[in-house]
């Protein structure tokens, strides 16, 4: 049981064997203990620093579209491991496919956030909308600009049940490290 909850989770053999315990053997619950801790420990890695890592691309077939990312770990050991190489390829990946201008909400210029605002406002206004509701619509507006433009928001393009940002934590959980994605860039042919 220990063997299985091991593959399935990426958990230590000890760490695994004490889920077991702790839950009687049920391999559902030990899973999802697992997993909060392994949330809870990603939580806590995030301050460390990340100097090392991979440039990793992606060119989409026909080689009119490409994607460029910097995906930092501490050790160059976790660097090389195939899970954070196939996390890299993936990221850049998702850039070609997703189109992101910003990786986070902080990366966000005012300007350009003022004048989304701004418009949202307008168009809320133009089609009629109670004053009263404006700002309520205007957030709501904002939170799908979030998830189209930042790539720490965007639903992640093979599971769109999770975000990059989501993916990343579990990622940190699964390494035992703290990954930071530092930076990225899209060409496009003609763009």
């Amino acid at each position: 049981m220990v063997k299985d909850l091991r593959q399935g989770t990426g958990a230590g053999f000890l760490e695994c064997k004490k889920m077991l315990v702790e839950t009687d053997g049920d391999m559902e619950r030990a899973a999802e203990m697992l997993y909060e801790r392994g949330m809870a420990k990603a939580a806590k890695k995030v301050g460390r620093d990340a100097n090392d890592g991979l440039v990793g691309y992606y060119i989409h077939p026909g080689s009119r579209v490409a994607g460029l990312v910097e995906v930092n770990c501490e050790t160059d050991f976790v660097a090389r491991t195939p899970q954070f190489q196939e996390f890299v390829h993936d990221m850049a990946m998702h850039v070609v496919a997703a189109k992101p201008r910003f990786l986070s909400i902080e990366d966000i210029p005012g300007d350009v956030l003022e004048r989304e605002k701004a418009e949202y406002r307008k168009e809320a206004v133009d089609s009629g909308k109670p004053e009263r509701i404006l700002d309520r619509i205007v957030e709501g507006k904002l939170l799908k600009f979030y998830e189209t433009t930042c790539l720490l928001e965007q639903p992640f393009i093979k599971d769109d049940d999770k975000t990059v940002a989501a993916l990343l934590s579990e990622m940190i959980a699964a390494l035992g490290e703290n990954i930071v994605l530092r930076r990225f860039v899209r060409f496009e042919v003609g763009e």
